[in-house]
């Protein structure tokens, strides 16, 4: 994880682009690549949006180059974010309230 964080926050500087890189433009930045990625799969069954993969890998790559820079700059280990998330959930979702149902937590 700290290699891909390197990377990233390093192709970002070679291009002098933090300037451009405040919180706010980075969670716009991110939202709008998840609607690229979104919209391969407007219009289409799933089996039709998937036969695309590269397209579907180029797009969820730049939402992760988002994720993991907005991480680097906010000062927020990836890593542990999502595990303290996974354990959240867990607790929202109950494995004997929650398996095989698709309702919201608010509803189970």
């Amino acid at each position: 994880m700290n290699e891909l964080i390197e990377k990233i926050v390093s192709f970002r500087d070679e291009r002098n682009w933090k300037q451009f890189h405040n919180p706010k433009d980075l969670a716009i930045s991110l939202n709008l690549e998840a609607s690229e990625l979104l919209e391969l799969f407007q219009w289409k069954s799933s089996e039709e949006a998937i036969s695309n993969s590269e397209q579907i890998q180029d797009e969820l790559a730049d939402i992760l180059y988002y994720v993991l820079l907005m991480c680097s700059d906010l000062g927020i280990d990836p890593k542990q974010a999502l595990f303290e998330k996974l354990n959240k959930n867990a607790k929202k979702y109950p494995i004997e309230k929650s398996f095989g149902s698709n309702r919201k937590y608010t509803e189970l």
